[in-house]
């Protein structure tokens, strides 16, 4: 209990920022784990974090469940196994990406992220489904649940350094736009709001002695649980199959219309993937066909540098030179152009739906993939 609330100290001085005053025996701790020489080094840290309080908290919920005899508890108990094998991953995973590219991974080493993600998922799901079963199980067959209120103090206590800690990895997260960090902040405080209900359910199964209680909301955690967990899952396919991050993509057209050059009179057929807190894009800008390779080269770097200066993530540009044509002409800002065949008519904005399509803007087309996300 002491070794709990000593991380409690320290979880709530790191997510407040506070970096003084820390009290003797935590001084150690923190100089060990908070070294920002790198975010790589500092993502291992809040992994270390999980980790270590992870365990600490699985100790003492399981002992809370050996006190109480509770399924209730127990279902936070088993849950805190799947935190200290995930924390573990998630600490492999990110020494992993940090690799640098190789004949074999030419992109990198990001993705093995999603895989994090996917095996924390897996995990919960699993945790889930055998507390349903155990649950269930006692519903028809019960049995005595004793010293309650000591289960619910421990729960509370375990409950709130799960909270603290995960809403500080998933603002370190976003910050270093790790979805592993994110992905294991975001389980730690659903984890907090379970233990909260755990909480409530025991106070309220002590003062009513109804029995059957303690394996019904078993039975609701246990559905929650398995719901989280499908979401943690849908997310690491997502990101394994290359699903389009349409809020990411959104950023970077921002960033390029907001600084858009008279010279670019379109760009189209852009596609990105993720690879970890990098971005890959590559797509196709239109250029005026008299310039020559060396001014559609320098045209081609101010598009790369606006967006690495703007964006909040790392992006590698692949940029396909495209000459113009006369349908251009409607739509292109180009003053002076010595072979402008019509006059502008058109002033068209980067947007998703426009720049995705493999044509010109002339010949762009509703896509009726992106209709149907948006509807």
């Amino acid at each position: 209990m002491i070794l709990s609330l000593k991380i409690l100290i320290l979880i709530v001085l790191l997510a407040t920022n506070i970096e003084n005053n820390f009290p003797a025996d935590c001084q150690v701790l923190f100089i060990f784990l908070h070294d920002k020489n790198s975010i790589v080094q500092l993502q291992k840290r809040i992994i270390l974090y999980a980790l270590i309080t992870g365990f600490v908290l699985m100790i003492a919920k399981f002992a809370a469940y050996f006190i109480t005899n509770s399924n209730f508890i127990l279902t936070d108990a088993a849950e805190s196994i799947v935190n200290v094998v995930a924390s573990i991953f998630a600490f492999f995973s990110i020494w992993f990406s940090a690799r640098p590219r190789d004949i074999n991974h030419p992109y990198g080493h990001g993705k093995v992220e999603f895989f994090s993600i996917f095996l924390e998922g897996a995990l919960i799901m699993v945790a889930g489904i055998i507390i349903l079963i155990k649950s269930v199980y006692n519903l028809f067959y019960p049995h005595e649940v004793q010293q309650l209120l000591t289960g619910a103090i421990i729960i509370g206590i375990t409950g709130l350094i799960n909270g603290l800690l995960g809403f500080y990895m998933v603002k370190q997260g976003k910050k270093m736009l790790s979805i592993t960090i994110e992905g294991d902040g975001r389980h730690l405080i659903t984890d907090a709001v379970t233990s909260a209900g755990l909480v409530i359910g025991l106070v309220l199964i002590y003062f009513t002695k109804i029995l059957m209680l303690d394996s019904i909301l078993s039975i609701a955690i246990g559905l929650f649980i398995v719901y989280t967990a499908y979401k943690l899952v849908r997310k690491s396919v997502a990101g394994l199959m290359d699903e389009a991050d349409f809020s990411m993509v959104d950023e970077i057209l921002k960033i390029l219309n907001e600084n858009r050059k008279e010279e670019w009179i379109d760009i189209h057929n852009l596609r990105a993937q993720r690879y970890g807190n990098e971005l890959h894009i590559d797509c196709h800008m239109t250029l005026p066909n008299y310039f020559d390779l060396t001014r559609v080269h320098q045209e081609v770097s101010k598009a790369d540098e606006f967006v690495n200066q703007f964006a909040h993530i790392k992006t590698e540009f692949f940029i396909h030179a495209d000459p113009c044509i006369p349908e251009c002409c409607y739509y292109c800002r180009m003053p002076n152009c010595p072979i402008r065949s019509h006059e502008k008519t058109e002033d068209y904005v980067w947007d998703m739906e426009r720049v995705a399509q493999n044509n010109k803007h002339f010949a762009t087309e509703p896509s009726p993939v992106l209709h149907a996300l948006s509807s």
